[in-house]
């Protein structure tokens, strides 16, 4: 009898442990957790990306003008980060992720309000954080980024006052709304534990609720998101987009003095060997970085970093030589920035090969518009931005809908209203892609066109062709970038 007891008391005891674990678990689960190594990722991620911009893109862009603008270039890239990071702190970071519309979010975040250094920010984990702070440090760089691309398309040539005003002008009204658009959503934990809760639900009023706030959070994110485009780092928000505002820039400004009959050559290519390589190093922290967890995913868009990059250079390196009989360095730098840019918003969706071939495609891509359709055309884009990212960016874009097919080495799409990966569909997709890129060029283009007219109403864009002669370093900034 006693025997009996004893039994029956441990098998109750063993329940109750089992029964306060299982509540323990379950609290655990319900609060996300901030994890150290991830956030020492994102620490070191956003470092490299604002290395990519000071000094990798100021002197990539430096190298390819003359000497008589080579400071101005780098002032252009230097004020932008600076005035980028103060307005992304007061209301950037509000108005892109935070809630309000499909188009831009409010102003709940404004000037960072309840955000502490407890905060916490979403990955792509179920019950993964890092601390928000980090989350804005990091997407503040690439808020930062973004504009100062856009420089290089009217270099040698814009006022340093437009540039002043027209930075801070299009990074609200042009970048905030397009990363909002198709980066912003409830996140991960939010969707999960709705979807739970539905599958919990016991009776048809409770489903019907449970329903009902599953469907407010999938409400709850950009336009591009709803339309299920994917971009992992940045093809649309960041190069697509600084690409045909770039583009725009240099036809209203017009031409510089001298443009197709004189020569231009770049001044310091070994100026832009090093910011090349700057942007590559820093690339890593843009693509891989922005998987916000040091996991397989990360690995992923780090060795697709790697080899669509080297892939792009080649491809532009030996186009151009059949085509010249030279094989250049200044090719190589080119297609290696078309690669990094093809290759952003699939880094976390491609599998290595399929980067590859999207590296290869990308060089001789942009090479052709760079050359040839830009010659065609007459239009003056001092340093190939549209070329470059608007092109590489539309390539990588659309390529994503296809290398994100599992059937080819991609990843797929986590589907987290299911807790698996969504069976794909190639036209959907590709659908969703192309809606995108198109969303991404009219709101830019457009939005970019008004702000150039309205900043050319208030200081002007162009410098006097006697300052343009001789050289903005002077006429702008009163400095030489040598002094001999």
């Amino acid at each position: 009898m006693r025997s009996t007891f004893t039994s029956r008391a441990a098998t109750a005891g063993l329940a109750l442990c089992m029964l306060a674990a299982s509540a323990l678990s379950s609290a655990y689960a319900q609060e996300p957790v901030i994890n150290k190594g991830d956030n020492t990722w994102m620490l070191v991620s956003t470092v490299l990306v604002l290395l990519m911009t000071v000094p990798g893109l100021a002197l990539f862009y430096g190298g390819l003008v003359r000497p008589k603008n080579a400071l101005s270039v780098l002032a252009h890239v230097f004020y932008t980060v600076c005035v980028v990071v103060l307005i992304w702190v007061i209301y950037g970071y509000s108005l892109t992720f935070t809630g309000g519309s499909s188009l831009i979010g409010g102003f709940e975040k404004i000037f960072l309000a309840g955000v502490t250094p407890d905060s916490k920010a979403a990955t792509f984990s179920v019950g993964v954080n890092i601390s928000e702070l980090v989350y804005i440090c990091f997407q503040m760089t690439f808020a930062a980024i973004t504009p100062a691309l856009i420089v290089g398309a009217f270099a040698e040539r814009m006022r340093f006052a437009a540039v002043a005003l027209f930075i801070p002008l299009w990074v609200t009204l042009v970048y905030f709304p397009i990363a909002h658009m198709v980066w912003y959503w409830a996140g991960p934990d939010a969707i999960d534990a709705a979807a739970k809760a539905l599958a919990a639900a016991a009776d048809g009023v409770a489903k019907t609720a449970a329903q009902a706030k599953l469907d407010v959070l999938n409400a709850d994110s950009g336009l591009v998101f709803q339309w299920g485009a994917i971009d992992f780092a940045g093809g649309t928000v960041v190069h697509i987009n600084a690409g045909i505002a770039g583009l725009v820039g240099a036809i209203v400004i017009g031409k510089r003095i001298g443009y197709g009959r004189e020569l231009m050559p770049p001044h310091s290519l070994i100026a832009t060997m090093i910011g090349a390589s700057l942007l590559w190093v820093g690339w890593f922290g843009f693509n891989a970085g922005s998987n916000l967890e040091a996991n397989g995913t990360a690995a992923l868009a780090m060795i697709n970093t790697f080899v669509a990059t080297a892939a792009a250079a080649l491809s532009w390196m030996f186009a151009e030589w059949m085509l010249k009989g030279k094989a250049s360095l200044l090719g190589a730098l080119s297609g290696c920035v078309a690669g990094l840019v093809a290759v952003t918003p699939a880094s976390g969706y491609s599998g290595p090969m399929g980067a590859i071939v999207l590296g290869l495609a990308a060089g001789v891509v942009c090479l052709f518009f760079c050359a040839t359709i830009k010659n065609a055309l007459g239009y003056d884009d001092a340093l190939d931005v549209f070329g470059v990212h608007c092109i590489g960016g539309i390539l990588g874009a659309l390529a994503t809908g296809i290398l994100v097919n599992p059937s080819l080495g991609g990843t797929g799409v986590m589907e987290y209203a299911t807790g698996k990966i969504a069976d794909y569909s190639l036209v959907t997709q590709m659908i969703a892609q192309a809606k995108a890129v198109l969303l991404t060029l009219v709101w830019s283009g457009v939005g970019s066109l008004i702000i150039y007219k309205v900043v050319d109403m208030i200081v002007g864009l162009r410098v006097a062709s006697d300052q343009e002669r001789e050289g903005l370093d002077l006429t702008d900034h009163g400095e030489r970038a040598y002094n001999m």
